[in-house]
């Protein structure tokens, strides 16, 4: 029999045969179930205040007590030259907080990258200067905010807004050729990363990236924007393909002296990161092998390029890349997480590289440093402490002889930690999975001070709807793990009947689905409860939070232990009761999209249905930073990729398949939609499908959400 593994004590649905039913409208057109939150929420830097956007304003509130001290600005008095009003929705503040860079028209390119036209706005005065004529990327004030940094066309600038002299710092920039200050594809999509250039602490230079992807492949889409459809062409380097040749810059504001950065003479490599330690002539530069398991970081003199090495790591399988790395002000010491024990924990370090202390260990993984106290000497963090589902802020003084964390929140689930900048206060955005979002002010020994939103108004909604609560449950594996996972059933749910069951999964290498926090299940799948189906979702070996074994356990063979365990929690479920063992499904998104797709193929014993959208069909469609990282190349590990391949499955398929992709998809390629249908076809296997036209991997934008989650519902209704 299943066990519950954590059933939440508080939670606001009613399951009276009063309420109202869910409607796809309500979740999709309406915003019936949107949840509050604080717009424009920064902390500012001398720690006593913070700031909120409220009908285009910028509001200063007291950490203390919550209340309005001062209306910063508003923006009807920020305008243009030509007296065009301009809005406060996309802002950037300089260092002292005297000025904005107001940002209007925004564009996006990527994913994550987009450009716009930029205002820099001086709150005394009022006046704005526009950055430039045209729209640019990444607009970025020097420290003392007398210049601003921006790119454009491929190129690197700066304007100095005291003589309102714009200076080009590249000039070789060209598409598909030559990037300076900004990512290349792969990077902002596997690095997390778009600009890619950085003011020095005291804004005598720039430090850059220059990315070659002259040799790197094109890709090319069609848009159907016009009687004859244009083909948009960009460098995508999949798995095993040539990346960008990068090269480290630092430029000198006062001598136009650019220094290119010694980082050996092997090309086939990464920077992930570059960061300024906190002298303006020391840059330190993350280098990565392309297999991505040596990780060193090297210090580089700005002034002659010259590097040697402040920390090496190595790993048997792969090196995560996070933010968690910081210089301390001290000049002496730098702080690092690392899974070198086998879980993810922080280290204090020297700056000669020798290794200070261990600050937190355990059977546990620390989530995200949040903020390091110099002054106390206290370093505080998110952790998944009591299980892989929670997040509790811990602080730890790294000082001590034995260092002690002490937990700091109250209250199994999760805490979305945001510090102030002298850490005496935290905002805390705290939910379960069936508990929306409360956001309030701390202090930094836990007591409450203000609550900002408690999302009253949604609590009540949800109690006029037949919403049902999730239970966390755990399903064994036939390898001896056990998997954690949610379970939603209908709210009028009776143990004599016998149910659907629909499986949401993304499983990918380092995620979490299964996760006591608010949105951790949809409206979507409230609606499919409300309908008649259980929902459930399991967390599938490789899945992160569970120590590093259990997450690289997948290395070399992705999809193949993923799927496996779909297969043996669905078999699990099968034997409940309550469950309809010939009616189990699955659907994802992405990673999801694969993992259904190999439900439907290597799973097609248990699963009747499957929904897949902008799935991956073969790793060799993917892009070579993620996917070698858990697979090697294809030259080097063919089986891996083609074993493992829903393309080499497709005649196993018995169920229903529907198969989602956007025509404009830059991230996974329509290519692997298209080349999943040739194979069925060859196959002689019937399927469905819907493509949508010039839209990219959100498949998102006007009507379309709501029309891709109607399509899915009637294919479930229908075929589940």
């Amino acid at each position: 029999m299943i066990r519950i593994w954590l059933i939440v004590l508080l939670f606001p649905f009613s399951t009276t045969a009063q309420n109202k039913k869910i409607t796809l409208e309500d979740v999709y057109q309406l915003g019936t179930f949107r949840a509050e939150n604080v717009p424009g929420f920064r902390s500012m830097s001398d720690g006593r205040f913070y700031t909120e956007t409220s009908n285009n304003a910028l509001i200063k509130k007291n950490f203390l007590t919550g209340e309005t001290v001062d209306t910063i600005a508003r923006s009807i008095d920020a305008k243009d030259r030509r007296g065009k009003q301009l809005n406060f929705t996309d802002i950037e503040w300089n260092d002292t907080e005297t000025k904005l860079l107001i940002a209007q028209e925004r564009e996006s390119i990527y994913r994550h990258s987009s450009k716009a036209m930029v205002y820099a706005y001086d709150l005394k005065t009022k006046n704005a200067i526009k950055i430039d004529d045209e729209k640019v990327l990444h607009a970025t004030y020097s420290p003392d905010a007398t210049k601003v940094a921006f790119v454009k066309n491929n190129n690197l600038y700066y304007k100095d807004l005291l003589t309102n002299k714009t200076t080009q710092v590249t000039k070789d920039g060209e598409w598909n050729k030559i990037i300076n200050g900004n990512a290349d594809w792969v990077y902002e999509e596997e690095f997390s990363f778009t600009k890619a250039f950085q003011w020095s602490p005291n804004g005598t230079n720039l430090a850059y990236y220059k990315f070659d992807e002259s040799k790197v492949p094109q890709y090319s889409m069609t848009l159907f924007n016009g009687l004859y459809p244009t083909q948009y062409n960009y460098k995508y380097p999949k798995a095993g393909e040539p990346n960008s040749i990068i090269e480290i810059h630092t430029y000198n504001l006062a001598t136009a002296k650019d220094v290119k950065v010694d980082i050996g003479t092997e090309k086939d490599i990464y920077i992930p990161r570059i960061k300024w330690t906190t002298k303006d002539n020391q840059l330190a530069v993350a280098w990565m092998n392309r297999l991505q398991n040596h990780l060193k970081w090297l210090i580089a003199d700005a002034t002659t390029g010259t590097t040697k090495t402040l920390y090496e790591e190595k790993n048997k399988y792969y090196v995560d890349i996070t933010d968690d790395f910081s210089f301390l002000k001290d000049g002496n010491h730098f702080i690092t997480s690392s899974e070198k024990d086998g879980h993810n924990h922080i280290y204090l370090y020297q700056i000669d590289g020798k290794l200070k202390a261990q600050i937190t260990s355990g059977n546990y993984d620390i989530d995200h440093i949040t903020g390091v106290d110099e002054k106390n000497k206290t370093v505080y963090y998110t952790a998944a402490y009591y299980s892989p589902l929670d997040r509790q802020l811990f602080a730890a003084n790294y000082s001590a002889k034995k260092i002690t964390p002490t937990q700091i929140t109250q209250g199994r689930g999760t805490h979305r930690i945001d510090m102030n900048s002298d850490f005496t206060y935290y905002v805390d955005n705290y939910s379960t999975i069936n508990q929306p979002a409360v956001i309030s002010i701390f202090n930094t020994r836990g007591k409450l001070v203000k609550t900002l939103k408690d999302n009253a108004a949604l609590k009540n909604k949800l109690t006029q709807f037949s919403i049902a609560a999730t239970e966390f449950i755990r399903v064994p594996n036939t390898k001896g793990d056990t998997l954690n996972g949610w379970m939603l059933k209908p709210a009028s749910f009776e143990n004599s009947k016998k149910y659907p069951v629909l499986f949401c999964n993304y499983g990918g290498p380092g995620s979490q689905q299964v996760a006591d926090r608010w949105g951790a299940t949809s409206m979507w799948h409230q609606y499919l409860a409300q309908n008649g189906y259980i929902i459930v979702s399991i967390d599938n070996t490789g899945t992160g939070f569970r120590g590093e074994e259990f997450k690289k356990k997948t290395y070399l063979q992705l999809g193949k232990l993923e799927i496996e365990d779909q297969v043996d929690a669905a078999k699990y479920l099968g034997t409940l009761p309550f469950v309809d063992k010939n009616r189990i499904g699955h659907w994802g998104w992405s990673y999801g999209g694969f993992m259904s797709s190999l439900a439907i193929t290597k799973g097609a014993d248990v699963f009747k249905a499957a929904v897949a959208v902008a799935p991956v069909t073969n790793w060799r469609f993917y892009d070579n930073i993620y996917t070698e990282r858990f697979m090697r190349t294809p030259q080097e590990n063919p089986q891996g990729y083609d074993e493992n391949s829903p393309l080499n499955f497709t005649d196993k398929i018995k169920g229903k398949y529907l198969i989602i992709h956007g025509t404009a998809d830059d991230n996974v390629h329509f290519q692997n939609s298209v080349t999943m249908i040739d194979k069925m076809i060859q196959k002689n296997i019937d399927f469905e499908s819907a493509y949508y036209p010039n839209k990219n991997h959100s498949i998102s934008g006007g009507n379309t959400t709501f029309h891709i989650y109607r399509k899915m519902t009637d294919f479930i209704l229908k075929n589940l």
